[in-house]
């Protein structure tokens, strides 16, 4: 079976028996892209994280026959080398990346945040400035899980 869609502004197919497999095997294994990583295979960690018609999805959960005829999106796409796009320049800029393993799955899903969520310029450039300082609990805020941590501690410490 033939399963046509667009991925990262381009028409393509994937040819498959198995309508049941992964988009993220589909993508790495017959697409040879590099972005979306296998991580848990559960959908937890995020290192698989594509759009899926705009929206974060984890790419080891979707079924590649449920992205027939849709708009797919991979770190590939998000930007391009000469004109990254501002998270991927964030990321470049401070030095983000440890190991890079799971930076598809953050820069992702930020960027499908940031397409459904704008945040105001003026709150952002006051809070650089140091004018908004972000919200603080008081120290008594804490209290109640220091009493449970503390309270767990020395029920492992009994013999």
């Amino acid at each position: 079976m033939k399963i046509a869609f667009n991925l990262n502004g381009r028409p393509a197919s994937i040819s498959t028996d198995d309508r049941e497999m992964p988009l993220l095997y589909a993508l790495r294994n017959d697409l040879g892209l590099h972005g979306p990583r296998f991580g848990c295979g559960l959908g937890q960690c995020g290192a698989c994280t594509v759009h899926l018609d705009g929206k974060a999805v984890r790419s080891c959960q979707v079924p590649v026959s449920a992205v027939a005829g849709k708009k797919v999106v991979t770190l590939e796409g998000l930007g391009t080398p000469a004109k990254p796009h501002p998270l991927q320049q964030a990321f470049i800029d401070e030095q983000a990346v440890q190991c890079g393993y799971c930076i598809n799955g953050m820069i992702m899903q930020a960027a499908a945040l940031l397409q459904t969520t704008k945040p105001s310029d003026r709150r952002a450039d006051s809070r650089r400035a140091g004018r908004e300082p972000l919200p603080l609990r008081h120290a008594s805020a804490n209290r109640p899980r220091r009493q449970a941590r503390e309270r767990r501690d020395s029920v492992r410490r009994r013999p």
